[in-house]
């Protein structure tokens, strides 16, 4: 018999935590549709209490999304609890993720609590979650280090205070597969109450073996997984969920479970988180990445020519790969350009499709060739643009460069009060004088922290896709431009991520992260 394994992403919390990651709550409420349209059972869309603005966007994911379930963490206190149900009342099926330390290390040295305190603690926080939320949601933080007597104490205990789902978390991806399989059979076995609830495994990648704990969490009884997608998350990262799903998929005779994952939304689902968080998928990354179905061996060359099978266990039409990239051209019109980006999985409003179709027009005037990258990577852009916020606008940008001269730009753009400047400055190459020059306009001290350049799709007209991760005055942030010029994407990424770095500073409110 086939099971069926439900998929929590935490993409939008988790995974938000990755080192240089912010999200503004335009973009989270993409990713959030895209996750639905992929189809995961469960969105983790923040963490409430951390602050206002996590709050808000919280609330306008869950408002907003339908087919998917949405959660939000919690601390095991009555604050937490009630900010996130604050965030969480309007959804369709409201439910909590709440979560306390279990292991000897994290008793002694973080919580300074007993076993007897910890369960205490953990049984009120469940009972309290309960009154409000349907479905609760408990972990026991560093599981995977905790004596396995107490983990099945706690989780029997939490059970009978209501929780549904019992996540047994590798918090610092320590487990092995042996291991935590073994884990998820004892529960199974020794848990007096765990026919009144669900298993789930949250593995950590430090160690390499994220995807090969989460498969062996199955094979012991897990009936749901938590991840990324792409794999991001703090550290190393969380498990790719694509990479779980897509092995259950093509090893169904072994492990014998499935997902309900649209497989074909794989591709633009993280093709859409690497744009916003900036984290470049790398080449060789499995299911997802650019040479994951290439074959440069003659051998295999040969042997797929004949039989594809001979060396493809995937083939990219699983995950929504087409092997035709040219889609438009300047003589397309709006009503051609509209059904297309609803088919890349975008929903403009008039005013935002209208300013994105003159942009195509424009780039479509220079560039030959207008590839679905091309359009995904413009529409991505405008749609995840905040309208909301005034901040430095970028007019123009004039290099000078020589072999034997010193670089020089020079900056038009305006300010958050609407002021026009214009501004001149040198540096050793054409980035670093844009750059100087910028930082003169900018009001505050800026520190380059990061300057990453990515080509989208390829040909020397290809668009340049510049991210960076800058320091205002303390507060770190991360931005993107996209543009043919690589010039000019460079300084409207730098202008994005101190635009970022002005709206973080004005709701920040700090409560520390949350790391399962």
């Amino acid at each position: 018999m086939v099971r069926k394994i439900e998929i929590f992403d935490t993409t939008l919390r988790d995974g938000e935590q990755s080192a240089g990651v912010n999200l503004n709550t335009i973009e989270k409420l993409e990713i959030a549709k895209q996750l639905e349209r992929l189809g995961v059972d469960v969105i983790e869309a923040g963490f409430p209490a951390a602050s206002p603005g996590d709050l808000d966007a919280v609330k306008q994911i869950a408002n907003t999304i339908k087919n998917s379930s949405v959660t939000g963490l919690a601390r095991s206190n009555k604050k937490d609890i009630d900010a996130a149900w604050e965030a969480l009342k309007g959804s369709a099926e409201p439910r909590i993720h709440v979560f306390i330390a279990t292991s000897p290390i994290h008793l002694e040295h973080k919580l300074k609590m007993s076993k007897d305190e910890v369960v205490e603690r953990a049984v009120e926080a469940v009972k309290y979650a309960k009154q409000n939320f349907a479905k609760v949601q408990f972990s026991a933080e560093d599981a995977c280090r905790t004596e396995l007597d107490f983990l099945a104490r706690v989780t029997e205990a939490v059970i009978d205070a209501g929780a549904t789902v019992i996540n047994i978390p590798d918090t610092v991806g320590y487990i092995t597969p042996q291991e935590i399989k073994e884990i998820f059979q004892y529960l199974t076995q020794n848990v007096r109450n765990i026919d009144k609830a669900i298993l789930s495994a949250h593995c950590h990648d430090d160690l390499g073996m994220a995807t090969a704990n989460s498969l062996a969490a199955i094979e012991g009884g897990a009936g749901q997984v938590e991840g990324t997608i792409n794999g991001i998350g703090e550290r190393a990262g969380n498990v790719a969920l694509e990479e779980v799903a897509v092995a259950l998929y093509t090893r169904n005779d072994f492990y014998k479970a499935t997902t309900g994952l649209k497989l074909h939304e794989i591709k633009r689902t993280s093709n859409l988180i690497s744009k916003l968080t900036g984290m470049i998928v790398p080449a060789n990354k499995a299911v997802v990445g650019d040479n994951a179905f290439a074959h440069e061996s003659g051998i295999h060359q040969d042997g797929v020519l004949k039989e594809k099978t001979t060396y493809e266990i995937i083939t990219p039409e699983l995950i929504g790969l087409s092997a035709n990239k040219l889609v438009m051209g300047k003589h397309s019109g709006r009503h051609a350009f509209k059904s297309k980006a609803a088919e890349l999985g975008f929903e403009l409003s008039e005013d935002k499709l209208n300013d994105a179709f003159k942009m195509f027009k424009e780039l479509a005037d220079r560039k030959k060739e207008i590839t679905d990258e091309d359009l995904f990577s413009l529409l991505a852009d405008k749609q995840t643009q905040a309208t909301d916020v005034k901040g430095y606008e970028l007019t123009s940008v004039q290099v000078q460069y020589g072999t034997e001269h010193i670089p020089t730009a020079t900056i038009s753009a305006v300010l958050p009060d609407g002021t026009s400047v214009t501004e001149a400055g040198t540096g050793s190459g054409s980035v670093e004088a844009i750059y100087n020059t910028l930082e003169s306009i900018v009001k505050g001290e800026v520190k380059l922290l990061d300057y990453k350049i990515n080509s989208v799709g390829g040909g020397r007209d290809a668009l340049a896709e510049v991210h960076v991760r800058v320091e205002l005055n303390g507060m770190e942030s991360s931005g993107r431009g996209t543009a043919q010029d690589v010039l000019e994407s460079s300084a409207l990424a730098y202008l994005n991520a101190v635009n970022r770095a002005v709206t973080l500073q004005a709701r920040q409110s700090g409560v520390e992260k949350a790391h399962i």
